[in-house]
């Protein structure tokens, strides 16, 4: 017979505790800053162009060099996390987001900013895997949807605020405020880290984890070489030629030897013996997926509103608002679907909604309304943001905690990826359809070509949405489970 439990009712398995959401926020403000820094300076690189005096071909290297940056540390982060611990981890990376910050705003001329840049990008390639990994570990695998909506949220805004505020920023004051605004988010963001975030640093006695040197040779550089050749394809470089297919080979080729090194070794810089788990397998293919539908997108759209539409940076950048607020409104729901129907239907809706709100885009001539296209946008924002959470919390569905900084790195290198294959592969397409253009009309065309491309892949997506875990189980509450093992 068993015993009523005299100590009140038993705790929900799963509540999250009051101190991951306070975790989660402190994570968030200093997020907010790279991930505003990435949109506010893709909308600018024509005007720092002109007010460094360099040609279009070098100031693209601010962008370049930092995603570069960005890329080379990403797989340091769950190495120097079991060093240092997460919490002096975080807060030295933001510091170091923090000084590339400043350094940018007294650049002198364009070699400077993209040296400066690059100290950005080292920050910010620590602190991404971060943000996930730390508050997922907090969690303890409850409520994954939930928590994956709150991390979510700088990305929601990032889309929504950056081509705006960078829009605001170069019409009212100087280009330098692009990276002065930086600051306020990692100073505010480190004092929160530094209060809120708990001291998990290594216990002295424990053995320290050793740098797996080969695997950081081969595959730092090796995945820096895809993503530098893939963003050489544009209007001038197809992927037929030597300055995209020499890195592209090349760093196909030291990914490949770091999977040959890595696989057998369980000190390998990245545990990749964690694709055994079919969740993280399949949500780094469908990361990789939504990476081609989001970041391909994000490169057709403001382009369809400047060439098509005749809007400047600030006009494209506000008409693409309601996409991120479509991203806002469905971010709390799709976490809270996918906690109680799994990642698996909740990934099917969100990029079949994705592939659906494409469409009109791809019909879209030079006189159709904007309130239509804004409609669309909010529908595919919506569908976004579900697809996203679904497959992202999907990743750490049964990984133990030490498993998670390593899940974490493996889900953002595939996004990326994904991000710079659909920007490059879309650009092409519509180089292609874009350069026998001789009328507006024309021009759309083009662009409906791309954006039908865009539909394709995320269609590819749908489907492959049913490799995702499905309805998850109820946990036990610990007091309920000791009282049935005595009856």
């Amino acid at each position: 017979m068993s015993t009523p439990n005299r100590n009140g009712p038993p705790a929900d398995p799963d509540r999250i505790d009051p101190a991951v959401w306070r975790m989660a926020f402190t994570i968030i403000v200093g997020a907010l800053a790279v991930v505003f820094d990435t949109t506010i300076v893709s909308v600018a690189l024509n005007d720092l162009a002109k007010e460094l005096d360099a040609p279009l071909s070098t100031i693209q290297w601010v962008s370049t060099g930092y995603l570069l940056a960005m890329f080379v540390t990403i797989p340091l982060a769950g190495w120097a996390q079991s060093r240092l611990g997460g919490k002096r981890l975080w807060i030295a990376a933001l510091g170091v987001f923090l000084l590339g910050s400043i350094l940018s705003a007294l650049a002198w001329n364009a070699i400077s900013l993209i040296a400066f840049r690059v100290v950005q990008g080292i920050g910010g390639g620590i602190m991404m895997p971060l943000v996930v990994t730390l508050i997922m570990q907090a969690a303890k695998g409850r409520s994954i949807g939930k928590v994956m909506a709150t991390i979510t949220l700088p990305t929601a805004l990032g889309p929504i605020l950056g081509p705006v505020l960078g829009g605001i920023i170069l019409h009212l004051a100087d280009w330098r405020w692009l990276f002065l605004v930086n600051i306020p988010f990692c100073v505010v963001g480190g004092w929160l880290a530094w209060r809120n975030l708990p001291d998990d640093r290594p216990a002295p006695d424990r053995p320290r984890a050793h740098l797996d040197i080969v695997g950081l040779l081969l595959l730092s550089p090796g995945v820096a070489a895809i993503i530098y050749g893939l963003s050489q394809v544009d209007g001038s470089a197809g992927f037929d030629s030597a300055e995209v297919l020499v890195p592209l080979i090349g760093g196909l080729a030291l990914v490949g030897g770091f999977t040959a090194w890595a696989v057998p070794r369980a000190g390998a810089l990245i545990n990749l013996r964690l694709f055994r788990h079919r969740a993280l397998a399949s949500s780094s293919a469908l990361g990789f997926l939504a990476g081609i539908t989001l970041y391909g997108a994000m490169m057709l759209l403001p382009l369809y509103f400047q060439q098509v539409r005749g809007e400047d940076a600030l006009g494209a950048g506000l008409l693409l608002i309601p996409q991120g607020i479509g991203a806002l409104i469905a971010r709390t729901r799709a976490g809270d679907y996918t906690d109680r129907f799994g990642s698996r239907s909740v990934a099917f809706g969100g990029f079949a909604v994705v592939a659906a709100a494409t469409v009109p885009f791809a019909f879209a001539t030079a006189d159709t309304g904007n309130v239509l296209l804004m409609a669309a946008l909010l529908v595919r924002g919506i569908g976004m943001a579900t697809a996203t959470i679904a497959i992202t919390s999907a990743a750490y569905v049964g990984l133990e905690h030490k498993e998670i900084p390593d899940a974490s790195i493996i889900a953002r290198v595939a996004q990326q990826i994904g991000g710079s294959v659909g920007i490059a592969v879309l650009a092409v397409i519509l180089q292609h359809t874009a350069d026998d253009a001789h009328s507006l009309d024309a021009l759309a065309d083009g662009f409906g070509d791309a954006f039908w491309w865009s539909v394709a892949f995320t269609a590819v997506a749908v489907p492959l949405s049913l490799l995702l875990p499905g309805r998850p189980k109820p946990l036990v509450p610990a007091d309920k489970a000791e009282v049935e093992s005595a009856v």
